[in-house]
């Protein structure tokens, strides 16, 4: 396969990931948001969403204040902003485009249909009464595009680009979730957080579509520590770090087998993260402190796309 081919596939599923995030992201800050309010609690749940995307700087270079309208207008419609929801998907679209022979009917299609729709939307057209419905129908959709990929694509490079793009990008946000709210899973929240702590804690669940299978793994209440390790350590959840380290690891592991090359960088790199995360412990990382542990691994996962990069896509 041509470098460039696999570049476009892997970024094509890297954005279309992005924009299932940002649509998980905004739904827990507007529900958030409306919790706060209820109890009176001054915290910015906006300001957190921005965080959390990684957009906060390129807002704030525009808007003076993190309020509601601006950040959700800036997140989902903004075409000034490369990361907005509108804009991962018309990129997610021109690289698809430019692949489409690598991709089946099924997977263009669903993405096609889904930039046609959302190009309707429009800067200054979002309702708040309709902003939970919206951003529901992105994830939906980003749900239909996985979908099809895994079911009707060939097990061949052009789908192990296209996974590889979406696990890096699940990562990265579920590291970033965590990262920003880590103060409500610190030891000292444990059975003592009141009504809104626990609304934190299920919001860092709902995020990554996990609140369900916490109580299915663990039988309990919430707990900041046991939210924390199924999110990290615990395999059996997709959206977990260690999942999608391991599955990045063996896809690579599949590719170098195929070329029968040398391996590179991020071969070892992959392997290295997987191995700390499948043989860690959650006592260990609160420990060493949850903080540093999540800029670490946030540091390393740039480092390991980079050197995929540098390796596959030039």
């Amino acid at each position: 396969m041509l470098s460039r081919t696999a570049d476009n596939l892997f970024w094509m599923a890297r954005y279309v990931e992005r924009s299932e995030n940002l649509a998980r992201l905004l739904l827990v800050g507007h529900r958030m948001s409306s919790m706060a309010r209820s109890l009176g609690n001054p915290g910015n749940e906006w300001q957190s969403t921005l965080t959390a995307s990684g957009c906060a700087s390129s807002f704030f270079e525009k808007h003076a204040e993190a309020v509601g309208p601006a950040v959700v207008e800036f997140l989902v419609t903004d075409a000034g902003n490369p990361s907005s929801i509108v804009s991962c998907i018309d990129t997610a679209r021109r690289n698809a485009r430019s692949v489409r022979t690598a991709l089946t009917t099924d997977a263009w299609e669903a993405l096609n249909q889904t930039w046609q729709q959302a190009r309707r939307l429009q800067p200054g057209s979002l309702k708040t009464e309709r902003l939970p419905e919206l951003l529901e129908w992105v994830k939906e959709r980003s749900l239909l595009f996985g979908g099809a990929c895994t079911n009707t694509m060939l097990y061949n490079d052009a789908y192990f680009f296209t996974r590889l793009g979406t696990l890096l990008e699940r990562a990265d946000s579920t590291a970033r979730i965590l990262d920003v709210k880590h103060h409500v899973l610190l030891p000292g929240t444990e059975g003592g957080g009141g009504t809104l702590d626990h609304y934190q804690w299920q919001s860092i669940l709902r995020s990554a579509s996990a609140l369900r299978s916490y109580h299915w793994l663990y039988h309990d209440r919430l707990e900041p520590s046991r939210i924390a390790e199924l999110l990290i350590l615990r395999a059996e959840h997709p959206r977990s770090l260690v999942a999608c380290l391991q599955q990045v690891a063996q896809i690579l592991d599949q590719l170098a087998s195929r070329y029968g090359g040398p391996r590179g960088e991020c071969h070892r790199l992959a392997g290295e993260m997987h191995s700390r995360l499948r043989y860690g412990r959650i006592e260990d990382v609160f420990r060493s402190g949850l903080p540093g542990f999540l800029s670490g691994f946030l540091e390393d996962l740039g480092r390991l796309g980079d050197e995929i990069s540098r390796f596959y896509l030039r």
